[in-house]
C-alpha cells in the first residue's frame, strides 16, 4: 500500500512538471506550428536564472523575475531568427532550434560549470506535509503540482475566455482574415513564444529548486517532452495534460517494479528455463522504466495517430 501511494503521488507531480515544460510547447506548436527543439532549454536557463537572482534577491524575487527574463530571450528568437526561417519549412527551424540547444548547454557549462549547482528551496517550503505508514512527504512536491495546475486553469480560461484568446486562435486559424480585422499577426505569434518560453522557465524556476539544477535538465526531459505533445494531440492543451499524468504514473510505477517475463512464466512453471536463457527473459521492468513513455507513444499512435485530444483530419 505504501508502494502504491507513493508512487502514484510522485508519478502525478512528476506528471505535472512535465505538463508545466509541455505546455508551452503545445502552445508553441498549437498557435504557430513551429518545432521549437530548444523549448527543453528554456526549462533550463529558467532554473539557472532562478538560482541566480534568488542567490541576491531571495527566492520569490528568482521565482517572478526569471520566467520574464526567458519569455524575453524566447520573443528576441522568434524575432529575429525563427521569423527569418519560418518559411522555408519546418527542417530549417528544426536545425536552428537544435543548434539553439547546443549553444545553451554550452554557455550554461561556461558561466556555471560542468556540475549542479546549489540551488535551494526557502526554509519556508521546506517541510513535511503528511507521513505516509512513517514516511515524510516534503510539501515542496505538492507546491511543483500546485502551480501546474494553476498554470493549466489560467491557460485555459485566457485562450477560451477573453479576447486574447480569441484573437490568438484567430491569429492561428484564419491569420489572412486576422490581418484584416486589424489584428498584427507577427506580434500575436511573437506573444505566444515569448509566453511559451516563459512558462518552461517557470517550470524550471520551480522544479530547479528541488530536483538538480545542471547542466544536462534540458536534456533529460527534452525529448519526453515531445512525447507528451504528441501523446496528447499536437496543440491540445488539456491532451497534453492527460498525456503527462499517464506518462509520469506510468514512469513512476515502472521505475519500482522488478517484474520480468521469467517471473510471469512462474506461474506455468518455466521460470528457470526463462532464466537459463536470461536476456529479455530476465529483464526487468525497472530497468527499462525509460522505454515506458515511448511505448506509450507507440501504442496511442497505432490506436489513435491523431494523439488523445488532437484533431482527427
Amino acid at each position: 500500500m505504501e508502494f502504491l501511494i507513493v508512487s502514484t503521488l510522485n508519478g502525478v507531480i512528476y506528471g505535472m512538471l512535465l505538463f508545466m515544460v509541455s505546455a508551452g510547447l503545445t502552445l508553441i506548436f498549437g498557435m504557430m506550428g513551429v518545432l521549437n527543439f530548444a523549448h527543453a532549454s528554456f526549462y533550463m536557463l529558467g532554473a539557472y536564472f532562478a538560482y541566480t537572482l534568488s542567490g541576491v534577491f531571495g527566492f520569490w524575487v528568482g521565482l517572478i523575475v526569471a520566467p520574464l527574463l526567458v519569455g524575453v530571450l524566447g520573443m528576441l528568437v522568434e524575432r529575429y531568427m525563427l521569423r527569418r526561417v519560418h518559411a522555408h519549412g519546418h527542417a530549417h527551424e528544426l536545425l536552428l532550434t537544435f543548434g539553439l540547444a547546443f549553444i545553451f548547454e554550452e554557455l550554461v557549462k561556461l558561466f556555471y560549470g560542468d556540475f549542479p549547482v546549489n540551488y535551494q528551496r526557502p526554509e519556508a517550503l521546506d517541510f513535511s506535509i503528511f507521513h505516509i505508514f512513517g514516511t515524510a512527504y516534503p510539501f515542496y512536491r505538492i507546491f511543483i503540482g500546485v502551480v501546474a495546475l494553476a498554470m493549466f486553469l489560467v491557460l485555459a480560461l485566457l485562450l477560451t475566455r477573453t479576447r486574447i484568446g480569441m484573437v490568438v486562435r484567430a491569429a492561428e486559424r484564419l491569420p489572412e482574415t486576422a490581418r484584416a480585422l486589424g489584428h498584427n499577426v507577427p506580434a500575436v505569434f511573437l506573444g505566444v513564444f515569448g509566453t511559451g518560453a516563459a512558462l518552461a522557465g517557470l517550470a524550471g524556476a520551480v522544479a530547479g529548486a528541488f530536483f538538480p539544477t545542471n547542466p544536462n535538465m534540458a536534456l533529460e526531459l527534452g525529448v519526453i517532452v515531445f512525447v507528451v505533445v504528441v501523446v496528447g494531440g499536437l496543440g491540445s492543451l488539456t491532451g497534453s495534460l492527460i498525456a503527462s499524468l499517464l506518462i509520469g504514473v506510468f514512469s513512476s510505477f515502472a521505475v519500482g517494479l522488478d517484474w520480468s517475463l521469467a517471473g510471469a512464466l512462474d506461474v506455468v512453471g518455466l521460470g528457470e528455463w526463462a532464466r537459463g536463457v536470461g536476456g529479455l527473459l530476465t529483464m526487468t521492468l525497472s530497468s527499462i522504466s525509460a522505454t515506458v513513455p515511448f511505448l506509450l507513444m507507440l501504442i496511442v499512435l497505432l490506436l489513435r495517430p491523431a494523439g488523445l485530444m488532437g484533431a482527427k483530419n
